[in-house]
């Protein structure tokens, strides 16, 4: 077990005192949590949680959600921190029948923790489903935001006779603001809300112009009820259109809101077929007086989704949207689609055409250089290289490798007070999360890690992920670094890269690479990127484990290697899995000649995309290929790894392959250092 930095007790044991027996220095049964994550020198660690009746809180949950729970039988656990979901998994089994008065004890028992937040949720759907008011008024919340249960405040306080000023006006905001169709419990209220005057139709058609601009048809329906009969048919006619748009809409008023669903209803529908939508927005526009912004916004669409595939009048539609309709995204297909035609010198002038703040990419300032170069701009392009280099990405490491200097690093290791991180250590919302997540209950896990970060400043969110990490909790980093809860941005902490780029089962990673003659960093850099180092993550395609490999891709890597195939399940053990995954690794690096740069394209995307892309571009330089493969998903995903493979390859070996030698698989090149540039290291 690793020692905690500020004493003699490791951090679950501090933090579990009151309710468990913790083990000093006795390392854990094989069920114990993962290892810490191997850290920089001078980052101290965080410990492993603790906690010899974790599995026994398990089996309660279990024994709980059948229905089987006898809370005599666990009386053992009835002070562990946990133990509130125990209860919360037997109140919500039967929380139509439960006894108001036990569910009201709990929830003053678990009052401000998560549990308590979410069992109240529960009770007060159940007592709405009773139209039990007075019970549900009493029991209530103020800041409650779920939108079935704000209606059904609102349908209490009306049966309660309570409709006065203050009930108005939260009617109005909730009609105002819920962005989909309201709940049948809404029906009541908004009704009455009517009947007082208080729900006119400047209201439904300020509720339907909302919908409208979101592209929900059905909550356009919804808000048009209630309007006059010729303006309902009006309505229901514009949300018909807006799913199909045919012919031409001459029955409509030439009136801006006629314009503004025309345009919308086009523009979405040349996602699916935009030589339709071009063909028949010349009547369309004529019969409703369109303006440059309603044509802007159709040629938009059109533009980009014939882009999206290169199609072959990709060029003439982009020049077809007018100026003030461009945004960020179609300004890069724009240069994108030069370069796919190996147009160099449009791509220069699509690029700068971009705005300044998107020219300062390092994707693009890199991409401007490249095309400067070129051009025979050596000044130039000399100039944006070393701008771009000063990122440490995809495109900052290929900007380096063009000026042959070291890559730019600056990582941040900061040593934080003992007596602070023994607070953090204590805190009862972290414990309870690493807990939940030791148990697998991450969706609860997550309830009680918002809970705890929302009173955290910065340095306690730090020392939290590292915590989190410690106890194999590896993607809090990744979603809880880079901004607070609240979304302000803290481009620093992109810099805790012991933190951001964990590093776990290396041994076995090393091992399989070498055994399948692939780059180790390669390996770690698509777990980060699959799965961030979650061993039980599964996709919605049923991709399975670190590597997230298709249970059929397994089956058959473990046939070629001569291994037995225990069953998918099996893609949940971390070796097993990065076995199979290296060695499906290996398989497509020698089916797509050596190229890693195709070999994740193909990991990502399958091989239909790849062979598609290949046929397109064939013997295009690597950077332009990648930038022009046509899946935005795939596109960054290829950047993504190779970017991480460089910074894996710095956390393995403290030196790196260059990206630009790495991406063609040419392993024999010389290795680059990494040096924080001048005035960036500070924090």
């Amino acid at each position: 077990m690793i020692r905690h930095p500020f004493g003699t007790l490791a951090l679950a044991c501090i933090a579990l005192a009151a309710a468990t027996a913790c083990a000093q220095s006795r390392p854990e049964p094989t069920t114990a949590a993962p290892a810490a994550a191997r850290v920089a020198p001078g980052v101290p660690s965080m410990a492993a949680l603790v906690d010899p009746q974790r599995a026994r809180v398990g089996q309660a949950i279990a024994d709980a959600e059948r229905g089987t729970f006898d809370a005599a039988a666990y009386a053992d656990i009835a002070r562990h921190p946990l133990y509130g979901w125990v209860e919360f998994a037997a109140a919500r089994r039967d929380i139509d029948t439960v006894d108001a008065a036990r569910m009201r004890a709990l929830l003053a028992r678990y009052d401000g923790q998560a549990a308590g937040t979410a069992l109240r949720a529960l009770w007060l759907a159940a007592l709405s489903r009773r139209e039990d008011w007075p019970g549900f008024l009493a029991d209530w919340r103020d800041g409650i935001d779920d939108l079935t249960l704000r209606c059904a405040h609102l349908h209490a306080r009306a049966a309660q006779g309570r409709t006065d000023a203050a009930w108005t006006q939260d009617a109005q905001t909730l009609w105002r603001e819920a962005d989909v169709a309201l709940p049948g419990v809404c029906d009541m209220p908004m009704q009455r809300l009517a009947a007082q005057g208080g729900l006119d139709d400047a209201m439904r058609w300020a509720r339907f112009d909302a919908a409208l601009a979101q592209g929900r048809s059905g909550v356009m329906r919804a808000a048009a009820v209630g309007l006059p009969a010729s303006e309902a048919a009006l309505a229901q006619d514009y949300a018909r259109w807006l799913d199909a748009p045919r012919g031409v809409p001459t029955q409509w008023p030439r009136t801006e809101r006629s314009r503004r669903v025309a345009s919308e209803a086009l523009a979405r529908a040349a996602k699916a077929n935009p030589d339709a939508i071009e063909a028949q927005l010349p009547a369309v526009a004529q019969a409703l007086g369109f303006n440059e912004a309603e044509r802007g916004r159709v040629l938009y669409e059109v533009a980009l989704w014939t882009v999206a595939s290169y199609g072959p009048r990709s060029a003439q539609r982009l020049a077809a949207v007018p100026a003030a309709s461009y945004d960020v995204r179609l300004h890069e297909w724009r240069a994108r689609e030069a370069m796919a035609r190996s147009d160099w010198p449009a791509a220069l002038r699509a690029i700068r055409m971009m705005g300044s703040e998107q020219r300062a990419d390092s994707r693009w300032t890199y991409f401007e250089a490249r095309l400067a170069e070129k051009a025979g701009d050596r000044a130039g392009s000399q100039r944006l290289y070393r701008q771009a280099a000063l990122k440490p990405e995809f495109h900052g490491f290929l900007a380096a490798d063009r000026l042959d200097t070291t890559y730019a690093l600056c990582p941040w290791q900061p040593v934080d007070p003992p007596a602070l991180r023994a607070q953090v250590a204590r805190d009862p919302a972290l414990v309870r999360a690493l807990g939940l997540h030791l148990l697998n209950r991450d969706g609860w896990a997550e309830r009680e890690w918002k809970d705890a970060l929302g009173r955290m400043d910065d340095v306690q969110r730090r020392i939290a992920v590292e915590a989190a990490q410690a106890n194999g909790w590896w993607d809090r980093a990744v979603f809880g670094l880079g901004k607070t809860p609240a979304g302000e941005a803290r481009p620093d902490e992109l810099r805790l890269y012991h933190l951001r780029f964990p590093l776990h089962h290396d041994a076995t990673i090393r091992r399989a690479a070498a055994a399948h003659r692939i780059d180790p960093a390669w390996v770690a850099a698509e777990i980060r990127a699959e799965s961030v180092f979650d061993p039980n993550a599964r996709s919605s395609a049923n991709a399975q484990g670190l590597m997230q490999l298709i249970p059929t891709t397994g089956m058959a890597t473990a046939r070629n290697l001569g291994l037995p195939w225990p069953g998918p399940d099996a893609l949940f053990d971390p070796d097993f899995n990065i076995t199979l995954g290296t060695a499906h690794l290996r398989e497509l690096l020698d089916r797509y000649g050596g190229l890693p740069y195709h070999a994740i394209a193909g990991y990502n995307a399958g091989p239909a995309p790849l062979k598609r892309w290949q046929a397109q571009r064939p013997g295009m330089d690597p950077d332009f290929w990648i930038e022009t493969i046509s899946y935005k998903e795939t596109r960054d995903y290829v950047a993504r790894v190779l970017a991480f493979s460089v910074l894996y390859d710095w956390r393995l070996d403290g030196s790196a392959r260059r990206v630009s030698d790495r991406m063609v698989g040419r392993l024999d090149g010389e290795r680059v250092r990494f040096a924080c540039p001048a005035g960036t290291a500070a924090p």
